[in-house]
């Protein structure tokens, strides 16, 4: 049984995570790093990548999540389906080169009404019904590469609890 975890976008890069892709005629899960090989060496690698003008007829990839966060103005916050589902992020992967592993990315599309007072982007989210439509491309891109309707995310206060290290007695 699968379960979905929270993405947090402060993630570290070496942070592995579990996509899930196209394996011939099956899927497959697989554990893999968060970011594409960047253009010039010592570059940011590209975790996020935009979806509008685009097309991605292969390599497509699927993200499990319950909830993103995110930093905006010096606050952290949680974004969930209203719902209480959990979803998945449009992904991309590329296979390893000999200069970087095998990875993924994320994409993003314009912020929604719910996510906009936060930052102007959002990752792609697909509910679980349209999984295997992402996978397969049976459904035209832009009617699964699109910001959810208002109302869709919950969003909330993260307060992250900081522990104190134990002192050496």
């Amino acid at each position: 049984m699968m379960s979905a975890t929270a993405f947090d976008s402060a993630t570290s890069l070496d942070d592995r995570r579990v996509i899930i892709r196209r394996d011939g005629s099956g899927v497959e899960m697989v554990e893999l790093p968060w970011g594409l090989q960047p253009r010039e060496s010592g570059e940011r690698p590209f975790t996020v990548v935009r979806a509008e003008g685009r097309t991605f007829p292969t390599f497509r990839c699927l993200i499990p999540a319950s909830e993103f966060r995110h930093r905006s103005q010096g606050k952290h916050y949680r974004f969930m389906l209203a719902d209480g589902d959990w979803f998945y992020f449009a992904g991309i992967w590329r296979p390893a080169t000999r200069d970087w592993p095998e990875a993924y990315a994320i994409l993003t599309v314009e912020a929604n009404d719910d996510i906009a007072p936060y930052h102007d982007r959002q990752m792609v989210v697909l509910r679980r019904e349209e999984r295997m439509a992402w996978l397969d491309l049976t459904r035209p891109e832009p009617d699964l590469l699109r910001a959810l309707p208002k109302g869709t995310f919950r969003v909330e206060r993260h307060l992250e609890v900081h522990r104190q290290a134990a002192f050496a007695l």
